[in-house]
């Protein structure tokens, strides 16, 4: 997986039907250099035939291929028998169904010598869904692996946020009332750019600016008015549908700019919690924005839920998305729908993917 933070590329080996989840496997990470995290910023926003795409592929294409060569032993039991590629997102507007993963799955196979699954978005896209968040069926086997009981929100703060509600008592995620699932508002990605931007730094570690800063709530109540908050999901977004944010905290301190993005993905989330079939019993917190201590206590404060890093139930939350799509896989190989009308708006069930063997 790569996301869209820029940070680099997280895989992880996952054992499973497709279905339930029977065991966790190694994973690894291969950050992006400075220049390979540049191709690729480049060509942000780009479809297929922008200048800049072909690059950033191949930045993608190479890093994937080394970090899952690094991984595949010859060890049958640690050996993938299939591979879930996302590719990485440069452009999304599912309103005009369209979106944009660059990276060649069919390169990878015969690279790896092993089948790979790819572009998994545009067949949900095409048929009128949001395209996206593709995790929430992986959500639904990760709260059966926890044996959940109650209702509970799986929150993701990668560059873009999404929460997946899940209620635990239907046998099968594609069950009305099972998921509801949607982005909720820019959540690393302001801050990532805000730190490189200024501070050459890629992310505000432990939250150490934003919590100095004083948040500007003129700005914060602007951001709240942005006609996203006001649509009923499922709906999704693109990493810079907020690009306005970094403008309008320009003339902030580094500080008090920090905490204002904070803000912005932390209330974004409460606004979220809206729309909930029922108040969840907990909210589980994946992804790098769990990391941030400050975004943590904003999210306790906002909600008023129990706010749990995901890794306190035994899960590793750096690797869920990449885990998650190694589950899609499966799915996708086995015929098994990935997303559903109450995930990404769809009119029906639908399996997205191809599958490219060596």
């Amino acid at each position: 997986m790569s996301g869209t933070s820029l940070d680099g590329v997280d895989a992880a080996l996952l054992r499973t039907d497709g279905e339930t989840i029977a065991e966790f496997g190694v994973s690894d990470y291969r950050g992006y250099s400075a220049d390979e995290r540049a191709s690729i910023a480049k060509a942000l926003g780009q479809w297929h035939d922008g200048a800049d795409v072909a690059r950033a592929a191949e930045t993608v294409e190479t890093v994937h291929a080394a970090l899952l060569s690094r991984m595949m032993t010859t060890d049958p039991d640690q050996t993938p028998r299939i591979i879930g590629f996302h590719g990485q997102t440069l452009a999304h507007d599912p309103d005009n169904q369209r979106t944009h993963q660059t990276g060649d799955g069919a390169l990878l196979a015969e690279l790896l010598q092993c089948p790979v699954v790819w572009d998994f978005r545009s067949a949900d896209v095409q048929l009128g869904g949001q395209g996206a968040p593709l995790a929430p069926f992986f959500h639904f086997a990760c709260a059966k692996y926890l044996s959940l009981t109650s209702p509970s929100v799986f929150l993701n703060l990668g560059g873009v946020g999404n929460v997946t509600y899940v209620d635990p008592s239907y046998d099968k995620p594609q069950a009305e009332g099972a998921l509801l699932a949607f982005d909720t508002g820019p959540a690393n990605a302001p801050i990532n750019d805000l730190m490189q931007a200024r501070l050459n730094q890629p992310y505000d570690r432990d939250g150490a600016f934003a919590g100095q800063g004083a948040v500007n709530m003129q700005i914060v109540d602007k951001f709240l008015t942005h006609a996203y908050f006001h649509k009923i999901p499922p709906k999704s977004l693109d990493r810079d549908d907020f690009a306005l944010l970094s403008a309008q905290v320009a003339d902030l301190s580094d500080a008090d700019a920090a905490a204002t993005l904070a803000e912005c993905c932390a209330t974004a989330v409460a606004r979220a919690m809206e729309h909930m079939p029922k108040p969840p019993a907990r909210i589980l917190v994946c992804g790098g924005g769990r990391h941030n201590p400050h975004i943590m206590a904003r999210l306790r404060m906002l909600t008023g839920a129990q706010i749990d890093n995901i890794d306190d139930h035994g899960l590793d939350g750096d690797m869920l998305e990449a885990q998650a799509f190694a589950y899609l896989a499966v799915r996708v190989a086995r015929g098994l729908p990935t997303s559903c009308p109450s995930t990404t708006g769809v009119g029906a069930n639908v399996g997205g993917g191809t599958v490219s063997h060596p």
